[in-house]
C-alpha cells in the first residue's frame, strides 16, 4: 500500500492538479478569475498535452519508449533528490538583494512589460552562461543531451542547475526593481513557455508560428536551440521574447534546408541516463586531472566546452565560423 501510495503522489505532483481539485471541490469557480485559479487551471494542461503527444506518437507509429528514458529517470532522480535537498534559492537572493533594488516601480501593466524585459534578459544571461562556460555547461547538457524533442525533454534536467538558473536570474531582476510578486507571475509564464517551446513534431510539425515567430521564440526556434548542426549550435538563448537574441547576434531561423539533429555533439551512449547526466561531469574531471599546471585546470572549469589547452580548440563558436564560411547564406536573420 505504501509503494501505491507513493506512485500515486508522484503522479498528482507531476500533473499538478490538487490546486484544480480544491477550486472544484470548493465549488467556487469565480477563483479561476485570480491570478492562482488561472495558474491553477493552467498547471496540468501540459502534461496533458504530453499524455496527448504519447498517444499521437503511437498513432502514427513514431512513439519509441527509449526516447523517453532520459527524461523520465532525470525527473524521478530530481524529484527524489528534491525530498532530502531544498534549496529556495528564489527566496534566498530576494532576501538579500531586494533592499539594493535601483528603482521602486508597483504592479502595473507598463512596468510588467519592463520587468518581462528584464527577466528575458537575466534568463540570456543564465542561459548564454550555461553554454560558454564549461562547469555550467555540466549541469545544462543534461538537458540538450535527449536525440528527439518532446515534452518530456522538459523534465531532463540535472537538479543542480534551476539552483544555479535562480542566482542569476533572480539577482538580475530584483536588482532591477522588480518587485517579488510580479517576479512570481513573470516565472508561471515563462515556466509554462518553457515547457510548450519543447513540444515534438507529432504535435506541431512546422513549428514557426508565422509572423508571430519575429516576435516571440516558437518551438522552431527552441528546436533549433537543441540542435548539433554546426550552424544552428550556441543560438536562440531566449525563451519567450527574442528580443535580446536579436540585440546580441545569437537569433538564428530555422532553415528548411538543414534539418535539426538533436544532441550533443561529443560521442554519446545513446538514451543512456548515467552518461546524459554525469557524462560532461566525467569528462571534464579527466580533461582537469591530465591538463598541465594549476592555471589551465582552472581554465578547463570557465573556458567554453571544446576549448583544450593544446590549442586544438573545436569550441562552438570555431566549428560554427568554418561551417559558415563554407556557405553562401548569410546564417543570421
Amino acid at each position: 500500500m505504501d509503494v501505491i501510495h507513493a506512485i500515486f503522489e508522484q503522479l498528482r505532483r507531476f500533473f499538478g492538479m490538487s490546486g484544480l481539485i480544491e477550486i472544484i471541490k470548493s465549488g467556487n469557480y469565480e477563483t479561476l478569475l485570480t491570478y492562482k485559479g488561472i495558474a491553477s487551471a493552467l498547471r496540468p494542461l501540459l502534461q496533458l498535452v504530453l499524455i496527448l503527444e504519447l498517444f499521437r506518437g503511437l498513432l502514427y507509429r513514431k512513439f519509441k519508449v527509449i526516447n523517453y528514458k532520459i527524461p523520465f529517470y532525470a525527473y524521478l532522480f530530481n524529484s527524489i533528490i528534491g525530498r532530502y535537498i531544498s534549496i529556495g534559492m528564489t527566496v534566498i537572493m530576494i532576501g538579500l538583494l531586494e533592499k539594493y533594488a535601483i528603482i521602486n516601480i508597483s504592479f502595473t501593466w507598463y512596468w510588467f512589460i519592463y520587468g518581462y524585459i528584464v527577466w528575458e534578459f537575466a534568463h540570456f544571461i543564465y542561459h548564454f552562461l550555461a553554454h560558454k562556460v564549461r562547469l555550467f555547461w555540466c549541469l545544462h547538457s543534461t538537458h540538450h543531451a535527449p536525440e528527439n524533442m518532446s515534452l518530456a525533454v522538459s523534465y531532463s534536467h540535472f537538479f543542480l542547475e534551476g539552483p544555479y538558473a535562480d542566482i542569476i536570474r533572480v539577482s538580475i531582476c530584483i536588482v532591477a526593481g522588480v518587485p517579488p510578486p510580479m517576479l512570481f507571475v513573470i516565472t508561471f509564464i515563462d515556466g509554462f513557455w518553457g515547457s510548450f517551446i519543447h513540444i515534438g513534431d507529432t504535435m506541431i510539425k512546422d513549428a514557426r508560428f508565422g509572423v508571430i515567430g519575429n516576435i516571440i521564440l516558437t518551438p522552431s526556434h527552441h528546436r533549433v536551440h537543441h540542435a548539433r548542426n554546426p550552424l544552428y549550435m550556441d543560438t536562440n538563448y531566449c525563451n519567450l521574447l527574442n528580443i535580446w537574441d536579436r540585440v546580441f547576434k545569437t537569433y538564428q531561423p530555422e532553415l528548411k534546408e538543414i534539418p535539426v539533429e538533436y544532441g550533443i555533439t561529443r560521442p554519446t551512449q545513446p538514451n543512456n541516463f548515467l552518461d546524459a547526466y554525469f557524462g560532461e561531469i566525467t569528462l571534464l574531471a579527466k580533461d582537469i586531472y591530465h591538463a598541465p599546471g594549476i592555471v589551465n585546470k582552472i581554465r578547463y572549469l570557465f573556458m567554453p566546452p571544446g576549448w583544450s589547452h593544446t590549442g586544438d580548440h573545436k569550441t562552438s563558436k570555431v566549428v560554427r565560423e568554418q561551417f559558415i564560411a563554407t556557405q553562401s547564406f548569410e546564417p543570421i536573420q
